[in-house]
């Protein structure tokens, strides 16, 4: 038996907010101008949001009212100073990613991964705590005691194999308005609990809050930033992750795009091969439009990579099968990029 641990943060984490901003902000341009090509970055902290990075797009975005609805939607209704410093896009960037080309955004690589721990070809302890972390927003919507921040953590206890046996330690720190933790407490366990109950894990022990007090949270505890939470938003270093952070970035960078693709077909070769689990990486040069290289492993060895399967890694390619220029990302960036 051997321990491993993963975590979350909840959707009202500083990091977490800022990458909600930098999505929210890209989704905005990609729906006045589909071609709009975006980098933003978004810091956080004592009073300020600090908007910066790259925008070349058709759109006229009102910044200052996205930052606001995005701030309000988490949970925050204090009043922040917001510095819009977007500049645009890289002339030298441009020649590379343009129609004509359809290079990559970015060099880089990415990785995809699928296991079949879940119905979500999950591993089991990722879609627990993803699961929280989506009751929990919906739950401080309704209950006044709890507020937004948080963040939670897993400490399982595994076989040979990786499989998830039951749970050694179970840790949440969660803002709240320390008045009624008795309730807040209770009502966190019993959901934990509830959760576990559906994939037969039992609990063997809390850690609630374990410095005793989280009153004073968000951007007031903490500074934020986009891309800090890259393992949260990926597997929770239950697979290998990627050089680069997905939020704020169009899908011609394959950052975003080429992650997404690698996913796609890590699950298609764990039901295809009857596998436990699948990680692909691919890798780009930037202004070039096929990968340098994808290499495919699961738990019964190294996949053959058939020809065709670099054509379809094209960012043209995955942007148009995938449907890149029509999701929400925003909604992505809540709760981790993958949770289906």
């Amino acid at each position: 038996m051997r321990l491993y641990s993963n975590e979350i943060v909840f959707r009202g984490h500083p990091d977490k907010v800022c990458d909600q901003i930098s999505d929210a902000l890209l989704d905005a341009y990609l729906k006045e101008d589909i071609n709009s090509r975006c980098g933003i970055e978004v810091m956080g902290g004592k009073g300020k949001i600090f908007i910066t990075g790259e925008v070349t797009s058709k759109g006229n975005v009102n910044v200052e009212k996205i930052v606001n609805r995005v701030l309000a939607d988490v949970g925050y209704n204090n009043k922040y100073e917001i510095i819009n410093n977007l500049g645009k896009q890289s002339e030298n960037i441009a020649l590379g990613t343009n129609d004509e080309v359809g290079g990559a955004g970015d060099q880089g690589m990415m990785f995809g991964y699928a296991c079949n721990d879940t119905e979500e070809l999950l591993p089991t302890a990722m879609v627990i705590l993803q699961k929280l972390s989506m009751w929990y927003d919906e739950e401080r919507k309704k209950c006044k005691y709890l507020l937004p921040d948080g963040k939670a953590q897993i400490t399982g206890c595994y076989d040979n194999n990786m499989k998830l046996q039951k749970i050694k330690t179970f840790t949440i720190s969660y803002q709240n308005d320390e008045l009624h933790r008795k309730i807040t407490d209770k009502l966190i366990k019993d959901k934990c609990i509830e959760i576990c109950d559906k994939y037969n894990i039992e609990i063997e022990k809390f850690l609630i809050n374990p410095t005793g007090k989280f009153l004073i949270g968000g951007f007031d505890g903490d500074a934020g930033l986009t891309g800090r939470k890259i393992v949260v938003d990926t597997y929770h270093s239950f697979a290998k992750v990627g050089g680069g952070a997905f939020s704020g970035k169009d899908p011609s960078k394959v950052d975003r795009s080429g992650a997404y693709k690698a996913r796609e077909i890590a699950k298609k070769n764990l039901k295809k091969y009857n596998l436990r689990w699948c990680s692909v990486q691919i890798s780009y040069a930037i202004g070039i439009d096929k990968p340098l290289a994808i290499y495919i492993d699961s738990d019964k060895g190294n996949l053959e990579v058939e020809e065709n399967l670099y054509n379809e890694c094209t960012p043209k390619r995955i942007i148009k099968d995938l449907k890149l220029h029509y999701i929400c990302y925003e909604e992505k960036a809540k709760f981790g990029h993958f949770t289906n």
